[in-house]
């Protein structure tokens, strides 16, 4: 869950609080049943099956429709892994350190990672590198929102505005995004989880949601009131900076904010080409887990995770606009939930033993939000389109 708050969904709130103030409040705290729903079901899918996201739509469902999944997991890890660049770029020219520095180090660290031969090793190391988020909590004692703005920001809902609807639909693939999914489901797998695991991960995830959702609350407000209304567009991490220098100062800001974007950025990209790899491996039933070291049986595997980090770290030296791409990101995520909730739900009710289904009115108030969430995956193609 800490990966949920990548540099990608961190960009995007710091843009929605500079772009809408508080308004975007609402959205996020609606945002978060609906999260722990989904991981919640990801989570009975893994225990109770034993098999990943991939597999389980390959042997339900068939290869044809497996491999619509695996190559919506592409786009989306792919698109993530570019968000996760921008951030350790970003984060470096706070510091006057070219990416063309940054970034392939950061590759280098990331791909060696993996190769240790043990999940909860590269667990640890994540769940460390990305508790470095909540130092921004530090923004709150140099910055106060006053509760009258709160209110009113969270009573506002432009909805007229195609910007908002943009925005909104960034904010919702920043929250619930495909590679999630995959992710939860292959680590439940290769942390041998078994049914007597489950009330204490659903626990966890509940945890994790929370914890999750505050960081990002954290950042629309922190932006909203340190802009002070102004409608900036963002276009680099530094300008993320410059909105927070004159409350926090220089030095301050981008260490609060630099530290915070690189954990975000650092253990969200393990995850989401972990995520990735995990799915297109079971689709393809090559071998995959991470607790066991390079072989010829495993480079697929191996070569997938190395290749992904390679094609992201490589797009993001390519690119100059940052911020707005990893915006574009985000409501690409959105695009893609309409496949991805579906194939979730229809698993949750064809493989599952009636004992371990959802039933009565939580059937319906997951079903009811997860339809919402898809239609609107579906409503924010039009407004893109203006908005573009």
């Amino acid at each position: 869950m800490l990966a949920d708050t990548d540099a990608g969904c961190l960009i995007t709130a710091a843009q929605s609080g500079v772009s809408f103030g508080y308004a975007m409040l609402l959205p996020q705290l609606l945002l978060i049943p609906i999260l722990y729903m989904v991981q919640e079901i990801t989570l009975r899918l893994g225990i109770v099956s034993g098999l990943g996201h991939g597999a389980l739509i390959r042997d339900y469902f068939g290869k044809g429709w497996a491999y619509l999944s695996a190559i919506t997991l592409l786009i989306a890890v792919i698109g993530a892994l570019v968000t996760e660049f921008i951030g350790i770029a970003g984060v470096g020219e706070l510091f006057g350190i070219s990416k063309w520095l940054t970034v392939p180090i950061g590759c280098l660290l990331l791909v060696g990672v993996a190769f240790s031969g043990s999940y909860r090793r590269v667990e640890k190391i994540g769940i460390v590198v990305g508790l470095a988020e909540l130092l921004f909590l530090g923004a709150l004692f140099f910055i106060h929102p006053t509760a009258g703005s709160l209110l009113q920001g969270i009573t506002t809902l432009p909805f007229n505005d195609h910007s908002f609807v943009y925005l909104t639909a960034a904010n919702i693939g920043a929250v619930i995004m495909p590679w999630m999914i995959f992710y939860q489901q292959g680590a439940v797998i290769d942390r041998h989880m078994t049914l007597d695991h489950l009330k204490r991960e659903r626990r966890d995830t509940a945890i994790g949601t929370f914890i999750t959702q505050g960081v990002m609350i954290l950042y629309i407000v922190v932006f909203a009131a340190a802009s002070g209304g102004q409608n900036k567009v963002l276009t680099s991490i530094p300008d993320l900076a410059n909105v927070l220098y004159d409350h926090l100062g220089i030095n301050v800001t981008n260490y609060l904010l630099g530290a915070s974007i690189l954990g975000g950025s650092l253990v969200a990209a393990i995850v989401v080409a972990l995520a990735g790899t995990w799915g297109i491996s079971e689709v393809l039933n090559w071998p995959h887990t991470l607790n066991e070291p390079l072989s010829k049986e495993n480079i697929g595997f191996y070569g997938c995770y190395a290749l992904s980090h390679i094609i992201g770290a490589a797009l993001v030296l390519i690119n100059v606009g940052l911020v707005s791409l990893a915006v574009s990101v985000e409501v690409i995520n959105a695009l893609l939930l309409p496949i991805v909730l579906g194939f979730l739900l229809a698993l949750e009710h064809k493989v599952l033993p009636d004992k371990y289904r959802m039933h009565g009115w939580y059937k319906w108030l997951v079903s009811i939000l997860s339809i919402i969430v898809m239609l609107f995956g579906v409503y924010v193609i039009g407004p893109i389109f203006n908005w573009w």
